[in-house]
């Protein structure tokens, strides 16, 4: 309860001060509304459906290039971190893209795909795909010789030895980066949205501007940070504890 009373203390706190802002006038109020006026920017969005629409459209898109993310990208990380040459070809392909920001990715999905679903998913997926393989590939090198040891002298190999001892153990990193790879999808998402067209929270966003709303512009931007951080504490945060516990990381 008291870290609860705290973030309440300290959101606020932040609400008092962009009060405060507001009060003072340094800005036009269509240019740096109050936190009433985003307020009633959002409930009014969600009573004309406006923002309920664009988070199912969003969500569904992110959820689609994140699952392609991991169904390549895992796979990619376990051969990397086992066989060599992945690792000297591909695995360093992928060092190298991992730098490239998923904006950049937005000329090549359009020239590919068009002004569609397609290329905003594409653009996710390049976004999540390299930071899970990168977390996959550490988690399979970092597996303690001693596990293996013990398994290959009970008779473990082959397929039982990776399903048994190598993923199991490498699963807490090859969770941190699905838990990266979100993060990244979340970002690439907004980034392709912005500049596409639709009705996803990026395209009610880039709306927003081109009418001039700001306070439409702020309250999408509470509702991306708002999605952000519930499903990284609600789904993230729940099963990083569940697997520190089982690894006798943290007690429950």
């Amino acid at each position: 309860m008291g870290s609860y009373l705290k973030k309440i203390l300290f959101l606020l706190l932040l609400l008092g001060v962009w009060q405060g802002l507001f009060s003072m006038k340094i800005w036009e109020d269509y240019l740096f509304p109050s936190p009433l006026m985003v307020w009633h920017t959002l409930v009014q969005g969600f009573k004309d459906n406006i923002f309920l629409t664009a988070i199912l459209v969003s969500l569904k898109r992110v959820l689609i290039g994140y699952c392609i993310s991991l169904s390549i990208g895992i796979p990619i990380g376990i051969l990397s971190g086992k066989i060599k040459i992945v690792e000297e070809t591909i695995g360093s392909l992928v060092s190298g893209l991992q730098t490239l920001p998923s904006i950049c990715w937005l000329p090549l999905s359009l020239l590919w795909f068009g002004l569609n679903e397609k290329a905003i998913i594409f653009i996710v997926t390049m976004g999540a795909i390299f930071s899970i393989s990168l977390a996959t590939e550490a988690g399979v090198k970092n597996v303690s010789p001693l596990y293996l040891r013990a398994a290959k002298t009970m008779g473990a190999n082959g397929i039982k030895l990776f399903s048994y001892v190598i993923i199991p153990a490498a699963l807490p990193t090859i969770f941190t980066g699905m838990k990266l790879a979100w993060a990244f999808a979340w970002r690439s998402l907004m980034a392709g949205e912005l500049l596409s067209s639709g009705s996803g929270l990026g395209q009610v966003l880039m709306m927003g501007r081109d009418l001039a709303d700001m306070s439409q512009v702020l309250a999408v931007m509470l509702i991306i940070a708002a999605i952000g951080i519930m499903i990284d504490r609600l789904v993230f945060c729940y099963f990083e504890k569940k697997l520190r516990e089982k690894w006798g990381l943290e007690i429950s």
